[in-house]
């Protein structure tokens, strides 16, 4: 039996990666009573899914978050909200679709709220320890909201949760070979700012990496393309690049990385088994990446610094520290494949398969 599902995810890789992962698990049915899924995709002009979503349809709405003090910018957000519910109406209905996923921000709310209107199913994924206002707001009218931390359910009281993990791309359980000319015996380091980069972290890098050189590491620095001073470093035991598409082999390389804390990156790093070294994003809405990190250290496989108080110095030997104690790296090794949910892909795509039979008897 086919079914029809629209894809809601937009803007981040922390929302777009864990939706291709899902939608990679449905488009090859993993027992013979599942459906088969014809998948499109929801998304926003300009935004990262444009160059990411390659295998379904992708259709796109004008919306924005709701950010800042109320004025003029709110209330056009508003009406494009409203827009946008009437354009996703019209998609759902057009394409006859049985009802939607989608991975939470603001193109979740159109979402939601169009496929509400149309008596359809909506199952939301939220991948992150404290949820996004969005998940806390329209989470109550979904039929079943995903979490990606078990600590998240006790601000949704209202919703009906279930506990999957977030899923990652299927190449991280059987990754490509290294395609990066870094000799097998040395330590790596790698960073990673998040899908938009991280100029004040790059920062910090560039001003602790010699010492790290000259301890024999080797340094593979994902710079992201905000960062005018990217290329102010060189050394032949340092890579910068402003992207890097296999990440899986990298991670799993890696003797240590250092890194924001959004969900989707930590997933990455627990389903790669890599200790690190935590510095969230200080203006994240909600302060999320703060309580995510704190579940990863709480596990024992980061440390966790605030980024106002870090300098270079102060980077520089926290990572010897760590390198130099091999004992604890394997132990932040071992916690981190422990927090590892390898079949949380199976766990959404049978919480969206039940889900929608429920809905259609």
């Amino acid at each position: 039996m086919s079914k029809r599902l629209l894809i809601a995810a937009s803007g981040t890789g922390g929302h777009i990666f864990p939706a291709l992962a899902v939608a990679q698990h449905l488009s090859q049915p993993h027992t013979p009573e599942t459906s088969t899924w014809s998948i499109e995709w929801l998304g926003v002009p300009d935004r990262l899914e444009t160059e990411l979503v390659h295998s379904y349809p992708l259709h796109t709405i004008g919306v924005g978050g709701f950010q800042g003090r109320p004025g003029l910018r709110t209330i056009k957000t508003g009406l494009n909200l409203i827009k946008g519910i009437w354009q996703t109406r019209k998609i759902l209905k057009q394409g006859n679709f049985d009802g939607v996923f989608t991975t939470g921000g603001y193109i979740a709310g159109p979402a939601i709220l169009a496929a509400r209107s149309l008596g359809l199913p909506v199952v939301l994924h939220e991948s992150n320890a404290m949820p996004g206002k969005v998940t806390r707001w329209f989470g109550p009218w979904c039929d079943s909201v995903a979490i990606g931390f078990p600590s998240a359910a006790q601000h949704l009281t209202k919703s009906q949760t279930q506990w999957t993990g977030t899923p990652v791309r299927a190449n991280f359980w059987q990754p490509d070979p290294l395609d990066l000319p870094i000799p097998d015996t040395v330590p790596l380091i790698v960073v990673v700012g998040g899908s938009q980069g991280a100029v004040r972290v790059n920062q910090l890098v560039r001003d602790a990496a010699p010492a790290w050189f000259d301890a024999g590491a080797w340094v593979v620095h994902l710079t992201g393309n905000r960062d005018s001073d990217a290329n102010q470093l060189n050394h032949s035991q340092y890579i910068a690049l402003p992207f890097y598409n296999n990440m899986a082999a990298l991670l799993k390389r890696a003797d240590l990385a250092i890194s924001r804390a959004g969900a989707g990156t930590l997933t990455e790093l627990a389903a790669s088994h890599t200790p690190a070294i935590l510095i969230p994003y200080p203006t994240a809405a909600d302060d999320h990446q703060t309580y995510n990190a704190r579940s990863f250290v709480d596990a024992g496989a980061a440390r966790l610094y605030p980024q106002g108080d870090l300098d270079g110095p102060t980077l520089q030997g926290l990572v010897m520290e760590l390198l130099n104690d091999g004992d604890r790296r394997l132990r932040m090794t071992r916690n981190a494949a422990a927090a590892a949910v390898p079949d949380s892909g199976d766990r959404l795509a049978d919480l969206i398969e039940t889900t929608f039979a429920g809905h259609s008897q």
